[in-house]
């Protein structure tokens, strides 16, 4: 089976794989997407299974975005030259940030101190990028205000820096695989990504919106829109399994080529005389693509800069019990909907196993509530617990939560009582084990041991990224060394303006992966690093005018 390498990799920006393909044409499709002053410099590039120096600028892609979620588009789209401006008759409801944009007007926001703007601004992120960017898209959004973005964008096509964007299915990434008919917990205009408002989106398609809330089928599809009209598409390639990224380097004399794969923290490599010689800090992407006929096509590209837009839905959470890996013990909703679907639970007596408090289990409940299916819900705090997700919803707006809640509240088990026939709730209950006759073990806080019988069991306590492909599947980037990389507990530890991660450089990580869940506040990462990378090209490029300097990558 061929390798798909750095010279022909490209070729799928532009089609999908459907078998052998010339050298030539491939060649011609790598002209195609960088231009053609390159044309020269292709024809000597080696295949991947020479022995090739990875510092060799001929060989290296600026940027590789691995995920093709909200994410990876939005950098995607600041990365192709598009960019913010202050409109002329905005004016932001914060008088002291308004100031601080007057100042620079002529500006994109991209080229302005992102540190400076977003000095004192308060929100829902932990990202001072994110919440700046967020109150510019949507001013005083959390006081229940709908002011307009005080933003319009340009396309400037002298910013375009060239990047290939990675995913595993159509651009919209987990959101086309997420329940269909549950509805969103944000509002559908906090979901849409710049320069396309989702209203607009869905006018332009007759759907008919019914309500502020839309179901993830919509999003998924007004995300798969947004790479089209705004013209993404040549970054984008799908079906794309990424296994390794790793770190390539070489020193003054390319001397130790035994040593090509390290990993290195640092961007110098002591000699033997005490002097430094700056290391190529290249990345080596491996993985493959799934073609059309189910077959698996590798490939290798290098690239100066990694961005990690992966989101958290890789890996669901698990117990860690005994008798967990029972075929069922299901981990997720589609699962869940699936055997409803097929009708596995019809005519079932006993009851859905139900674990988990959050807003993923209390859309089980209601999927099994509403298809007629008892339940016994199972969660470790109390009702009263303040951190309770339910605690943090309005009314009004999220009316099917708060059934849940209300359930979880005044239909609990308790010693002396039987199961509800419709719901029982569990709090301060754990799992023990799960047994093979389909028989659950549950421990109280009080340490009483119960057993109950089930037809299924769901177990919906969150999801973390799966950064396998990653040395030491990332764990040595997070907050906490050594420890497994997720969204709450220990997100990627990242410079807070620029998004590059302190513990290695040239690698960008957004999202859910450094605590931004929600799609309103994930933009701010692309923003953060669409500045150090234009910051970063413009130096290279003065560097190469003036002489001093060749550069690795594509110019």
């Amino acid at each position: 089976m061929p390798v798909w390498c750095c010279r022909c990799s490209l070729a799928g920006h532009f089609r999908s794989y459907s078998g052998p393909e010339t050298e030539g044409q491939l060649l011609n499709s790598f002209v195609q997407y960088f231009g053609d002053s390159l044309g020269r410099k292709i024809k000597r590039m080696p295949l991947i299974e020479e022995t090739v120096l990875p510092g060799d600028s001929l060989l290296t892609l600026p940027v590789v975005i691995i995920g093709n979620g909200p994410s990876g588009i939005c950098l995607s789209y600041l990365l192709s030259g598009y960019r913010p401006y202050l409109s002329p008759e905005a004016i932001h409801p914060n008088p002291v940030l308004h100031t601080k944009l007057e100042e620079a007007r002529h500006l994109s926001i991209v080229d302005q101190d992102l540190e400076y703007l977003s000095e004192g601004l308060e929100g829902r992120s932990s990202n001072p990028v994110a919440v700046l960017f967020d109150t510019l898209l949507h001013p005083d959004a959390d006081f229940g205000y709908d002011y307009p973005p005080v933003l319009h964008w340009k396309l400037e096509q002298h910013n375009y820096i060239p990047h290939i964007v990675l995913g595993k299915g159509p651009p919209g990434g987990a959101w086309h695989s997420m329940e269909g008919s549950m509805l969103t917990i944000s509002f559908g205009d906090w979901m849409e990504l710049p320069g396309l408002t989702f209203k607009d989106w869905a006018a332009s398609k007759r759907r008919n919106i019914k309500s502020d809330r839309v179901i993830p089928e919509e999003i998924a599809c007004y995300y798969k829109h947004y790479v089209k009209v705004m013209g993404l598409q040549k970054n984008f390639r799908d079906n794309v399994y990424i296994t390794s990224v790793s770190r390539l380097y070489r020193g003054k004399d390319d001397e130790d080529r035994n040593q090509l794969n390290e990993n290195l923290s640092t961007r110098h490599l002591e000699m033997e005389d005490g002097q430094k010689s700056l290391i190529k800090r290249n990345w080596e992407v491996r993985g493959y693509q799934r073609a059309t006929d189910g077959s698996h096509v590798p490939f290798c590209l290098f690239a100066e800069n990694v961005a990690l837009a992966t989101g958290t839905f890789d890996s669901p959470g698990r117990l860690q019990v005994e008798g967990e890996d029972f075929p069922f013990v299901l981990h997720s909703m589609s699962d869940f909907g699936a055997a409803i679907s097929k009708g596995k639970l019809r005519g079932k007596t006993d009851p859905v196993l139900i674990v988990g408090a959050g807003l993923t289990a209390a859309d089980a409940v209601l999927c099994a509530y509403n298809n007629n299916i008892p339940v016994i819900h199972v969660f470790r705090r109390r009702v009263t617990d303040t951190s309770l997700i339910f605690k943090q919803l309005p009314k009004k707006l999220y009316p099917e939560y708060h059934k849940v809640y209300h359930m979880m509240c005044t239909q609990s088990h308790t010693v002396d009582s039987n199961l509800h026939s419709a719901y029982t709730s569990f709090p301060e209950h754990n799992v023990l084990s799960f047994k093979p006759e389909m028989k659950c073990v549950l421990q109280s806080a009080s340490g009483l041991k119960k057993i109950l019988k089930f037809s299924v069991a769901l177990v919906l306590i969150g999801s973390h990224p799966n950064l396998f492909f990653l040395k030491d599947q990332g764990h040595g980037i997070g907050h906490h060394s050594n420890q497994p990389i997720t969204c709450k507990g220990n997100p990627i530890e990242i410079d807070p303006y620029t998004y590059e991660c302190t513990k290695e450089a040239n690698l960008f990580a957004l999202g859910p992966l450094v605590g931004d869940n929600f799609v309103r506040f994930l933009k701010g990462g692309a923003l953060g690093i669409a500045r150090c990378l234009a910051i970063r090209q413009k130096k290279k490029h003065e560097l190469i005018e003036s002489g001093d300097g060749g550069g690795d990558g594509v110019p």
